[in-house]
């Protein structure tokens, strides 16, 4: 039983803003704009008490300040970002209220340095920003490729029920590239029809859940056979280790 009810907001031409609600008031976790917030909110009758930034880029950040200032709601973000200094800096193993539930706090640096995501068991809910996508990953900007993978993998060690709130619509574009790496992957195929689907109806594949990742995306899959047999055939594993495996998919993935 969850006692918050998520929904996107969209933003841009396909980021979500994540709307935690419980009663009138709310959350909203990475806000790139102002008006789709303050319409969602003024629909709903929601008095906006907390904003949630997992990292620094405009996209996740640039309505901020003006939805702090038109609300009075408290920040919350990471301690060492170029977007702060937030209201409340968070580190690793911090914990934040969002209207009474608890999100515990990982440092997952690879996309930028200073991501972090924001996890509740009960809830069963993570907010992962730009680190994993539904059947991807965000590109490696500012870390290195084992700093991504690692922090990839401390997501993966969640809760195989845990649904994975990440921050744009990549799915489709996620799941084709899959296919390239894993052709033979009967849940990868089966779940890409499922989205296909959905996305015909214009709704959202977003939220996935992380048991469900490990079976189709292929950046959590480093260990998998056919996959490094596909590196392999394709020259591009240079070094067959998790962390080889990991950076020949994303760079295959940064040219495809």
């Amino acid at each position: 039983m969850h006692n918050l009810t998520i929904s996107p907001i969209r933003a841009f031409s396909d980021n979500y803003i994540w709307l935690i609600v419980k009663g009138n008031q709310g959350f909203v976790v990475d806000p790139g704009e102002a008006p789709p917030v303050m319409a969602a909110l003024q629909d709903l009758g929601v008095q906006l008490t907390g904003i949630l930034v997992t990292h620094h880029h405009f996209d996740h950040t640039g309505a901020v300040a003006d939805l702090q200032q038109a609300t009075g709601c408290g920040v919350w973000g990471p301690q060492s970002s170029p977007a702060g200094p937030f209201e409340h800096t968070l580190i690793e193993g911090d914990t934040v209220s969002v209207l009474g539930e608890r999100f515990t706090v990982f440092e997952v640096p690879g996309h930028t340095v200073d991501h972090i995501a924001y996890y509740s068991a009960d809830e069963e809910a993570l907010f992962c920003g730009d680190t994993l996508f539904v059947g991807g990953c965000g590109r490696v900007f500012e870390g290195t490729p084992p700093q991504m993978r690692a922090s990839l993998e401390k997501l993966s060690r969640l809760p195989a029920a845990t649904r994975v709130f990440c921050a744009h619509e990549y799915t489709l574009a996620n799941l084709h590239f899959a296919t390239l790496v894993e052709p033979e992957n009967i849940d990868l195929q089966e779940f890409l029809v499922v989205c296909e689907q959905q996305r015909a109806l214009d709704q959202p594949t977003v939220p996935s859940r992380i048991g469900a990742e490990l079976r189709y995306n292929p950046f959590l899959r480093w260990d998998s056979p056919a996959i490094r047999q596909t590196l392999k055939d394709q020259g591009r594993l240079s070094e067959d280790t998790p962390d080889g495996v990991f950076a020949a998919v994303r760079e295959w993935k940064n040219t495809a």
